[in-house]
């Protein structure tokens, strides 16, 4: 017997996972479910048979049924447009960007329309490319100064408070004013940033 596990069961396996302070690697170790088939669960890509979800909610200490409701038929009712994210201080998933380390909020939701980055600024000069995306941004200094880069405009300072509202398709790279580190909140609509 297999379950097809909703996009929803995934999102909480991982919310889950994460209120734990567990890996991926840590759940796959606690259930014995290979990591890529624990990366598709969470995605809610891939069927599960009865034993492996057994597993998963023993590793968790969850009841099968926070995971597997039954659909009513024609796929049940729309999402609720109720949601949220909670972010904690100094809490996210850690991601690079360009040589800039931080953390992304909000990665517990699978759909969503922009993704929140705070980011640490330490060098005073480029050593990277520009970073682009498709969509637009917003940048704000919430401590420290830094400095702005891009590919249209000259070097633009923001002390803390500044923010800017950009184009995220316009090469752009962050430093620090000066010695002093800088963090900045960084909003982006759209996919994946990458560095040209």
């Amino acid at each position: 017997m297999t379950t097809r596990l909703s996009a929803a069961a995934g999102a909480a396996i991982r919310r889950l996972r994460r209120d734990r302070g567990w890996t991926l690697a840590d759940l796959s170790a606690r259930s014995g479910v290979p990591l890529s088939s624990l990366s598709k669960v969470e995605l809610g890509q891939t069927s599960l048979g009865y034993e492996v979800l057994i597993k998963l909610c023993q590793a968790l200490e969850i009841d099968i049924d926070h995971l597997v409701k039954p659909v009513p038929e024609g796929g049940g009712p729309p999402p609720a447009a109720g949601r949220r994210s909670v972010i904690r201080a100094e809490a996210g998933e850690p991601c690079d960007l360009g040589g800039l380390s931080g953390l992304a909020g909000a990665t517990d939701l699978l759909r969503r329309n922009f993704t929140p980055l705070v980011l640490e600024v330490v060098e005073p000069r480029r050593t990277g490319g520009l970073l682009r995306a498709a969509g637009e941004a917003y940048l704000m200094v919430l401590e420290g100064r830094a400095v702005m880069h891009s590919d249209v405009y000259a070097p633009l300072s923001l002390s803390k408070g500044d923010g800017v509202y950009f184009d995220a398709e316009m090469g752009f790279a962050l430093t620090a004013q000066d010695e002093t580190p800088a963090r900045v909140l960084l909003i982006h609509q759209g996919q994946n940033v990458s560095e040209t």
